[in-house]
């Protein structure tokens, strides 16, 4: 298994980018945006993974360790390849995706290139309670008290009776609409989840 690359990048053509690691040239297949921030003769490191067919070796390689992990269970959902993997992070975040799941909305999925609508419910019902670390990672440029905090408050939440995807998604939404300093606040950040949840209280279904 090649789990990261670190070298010079030689070309970038379209989603197909090759990097030279010790006088080798690798052809690594990457995201849209990941291509776009390449400069030819600069370094760079990839987290890869390296996916081997009968008749075919590829390497696939992501700028941050959470979209390798969200690249590798969407491939475990029956009917998502590497392509179609590779296409829904084309479009959406690690974030994206895990609000997606959480919140059941199959339609985002539908939006990607290849995935139709059978797919698109596999892939919720697939990866159901399997993204919430990602889903918390949103405004990820905020640092790691943020994220933790987040993780805080959802335990909070969960405590108090809110389903787990509610909870998630109440923090989601608290996040990103909060000012810098409630996003490092436990108490503020629940308040401002609670909020969003409404005045029913904990024990919702």
């Amino acid at each position: 298994m090649i789990s990261s690359i670190r070298g010079t990048v030689l070309s970038a053509h379209g989603s197909v980018v090759v990097i030279e690691v010790g006088g080798i040239g690798l052809a690594v297949t990457v995201t849209p945006q990941l291509a776009l921030g390449l400069r030819v003769g600069s370094q760079t490191t990839v987290n890869t993974t390296l996916i081997v067919r009968d008749d075919d070796l590829s390497l696939f390689g992501f700028a941050e360790p959470d979209e390798l992990a969200v690249f590798d269970l969407l491939r475990s959902v029956t009917g998502v390849g590497p392509k179609s993997a590779i296409g829904v992070l084309a479009v959406m975040t690690p974030s994206d995706v895990a609000l997606a799941v959480s919140s059941e909305d199959d339609g985002a999925f539908r939006k990607v290139s290849g995935i139709g609508p059978k797919t698109a419910k596999l892939i919720v019902v697939s990866l159901a309670g399997k993204l919430v670390v990602a889903a918390l990672s949103t405004n990820a440029s905020n640092g790691g008290r943020t994220s933790s905090t987040g993780e805080s408050v959802t335990l909070a939440l969960v405590g108090l009776g809110w389903p787990e995807r509610v909870a998630i998604v109440a923090v989601d939404e608290a996040l990103a609409h909060a000012i810098e300093a409630d996003r490092a606040s436990v108490q503020a950040l629940l308040r401002l989840a609670l909020a969003r949840l409404g005045p029913q209280g904990g024990g919702a279904p």
